[in-house]
Protein backbone atom coordinates (compact mmCIF):
# COMPACT_ATOMS: atom_id res chain seq x y z
CA UNK A 1 0.00 0.00 0.00
CA UNK A 2 1.00 3.54 -1.01
CA UNK A 3 0.50 6.47 0.85
CA UNK A 4 1.70 9.94 0.59
CA UNK A 5 3.49 11.41 3.64
CA UNK A 6 0.33 14.07 3.54
CA UNK A 7 -2.08 11.85 4.11
CA UNK A 8 -0.16 9.60 6.53
CA UNK A 9 -0.10 12.13 8.96
CA UNK A 10 -3.89 11.91 9.60
CA UNK A 11 -4.00 8.16 9.34
CA UNK A 12 -0.90 7.72 11.58
CA UNK A 13 -2.44 4.53 13.88
CA UNK A 14 -4.36 2.81 11.49
CA UNK A 15 -0.97 3.02 9.36
CA UNK A 16 1.57 1.36 12.02
CA UNK A 17 -1.57 -1.11 13.01
CA UNK A 18 -1.43 -2.46 9.23
CA UNK A 19 2.54 -2.81 9.54
CA UNK A 20 2.55 -4.71 12.46
CA UNK A 21 -0.58 -6.88 10.66
CA UNK A 22 1.62 -7.49 8.05
CA UNK A 23 0.80 -5.10 5.36
CA UNK A 24 3.63 -3.46 3.48
CA UNK A 25 2.73 0.62 4.20
CA UNK A 26 5.09 2.86 2.19
CA UNK A 27 5.22 6.30 2.08
CA UNK A 28 5.44 8.74 -0.88
CA UNK A 29 6.56 12.09 -1.57
CA UNK A 30 5.57 13.36 -4.71
CA UNK A 31 5.15 9.80 -6.01
CA UNK A 32 8.60 8.99 -5.17
CA UNK A 33 8.76 6.14 -2.52
CA UNK A 34 10.68 7.37 0.45
CA UNK A 35 9.58 5.60 3.70
CA UNK A 36 8.39 2.09 4.25
CA UNK A 37 7.33 0.87 7.85
CA UNK A 38 7.90 -2.17 9.17
CA UNK A 39 7.31 -3.88 12.27
CA UNK A 40 10.52 -3.76 14.70
CA UNK A 41 10.93 -7.70 15.10
CA UNK A 42 11.53 -8.35 19.34
CA UNK A 43 14.62 -9.09 20.74
CA UNK A 44 15.00 -12.35 22.14
CA UNK A 45 14.92 -12.46 25.94
CA UNK A 46 18.03 -13.10 28.34
CA UNK A 47 17.19 -16.86 28.60
CA UNK A 48 17.10 -17.33 24.99
CA UNK A 49 20.36 -15.76 24.12
CA UNK A 50 21.90 -17.70 26.63
CA UNK A 51 20.89 -21.02 25.35
CA UNK A 52 21.49 -19.99 21.97
CA UNK A 53 25.23 -19.35 23.02
CA UNK A 54 25.54 -22.13 25.14
CA UNK A 55 24.64 -24.02 21.67
CA UNK A 56 26.64 -22.37 19.65
CA UNK A 57 29.60 -23.67 22.29
CA UNK A 58 28.83 -27.24 22.38
CA UNK A 59 28.58 -27.19 18.32
CA UNK A 60 32.11 -25.47 18.42
CA UNK A 61 33.78 -27.97 21.01
CA UNK A 62 32.23 -30.48 19.06
CA UNK A 63 34.21 -29.67 16.00
CA UNK A 64 37.17 -28.97 17.47
CA UNK A 65 37.43 -32.69 19.04
CA UNK A 66 36.34 -34.21 15.72
CA UNK A 67 38.98 -32.49 13.16
CA UNK A 68 42.60 -33.06 12.55
CA UNK A 69 45.32 -31.17 14.42
CA UNK A 70 46.06 -28.40 12.64
CA UNK A 71 49.69 -27.92 14.34
CA UNK A 72 50.30 -31.42 12.57
CA UNK A 73 48.57 -30.75 9.29
CA UNK A 74 51.63 -31.09 7.01
CA UNK A 75 53.91 -33.30 8.25
CA UNK A 76 53.63 -35.72 5.58
CA UNK A 77 55.36 -33.37 3.74
CA UNK A 78 58.34 -33.64 5.92
CA UNK A 79 60.80 -37.22 6.80
CA UNK A 80 61.32 -38.27 10.85
CA UNK A 81 64.36 -36.76 11.24
CA UNK A 82 62.67 -32.82 10.05
CA UNK A 83 64.05 -32.25 6.35
CA UNK A 84 61.39 -32.41 3.32
CA UNK A 85 60.97 -35.38 1.38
Amino acid sequence: MQVSVTEAKGQLTELVRRAEAGDEIVLTRHGHAVVRLVPVKASPDRKSRKALLEAARISGSAKAKAGPNAARSQDFLYEDDGLPR
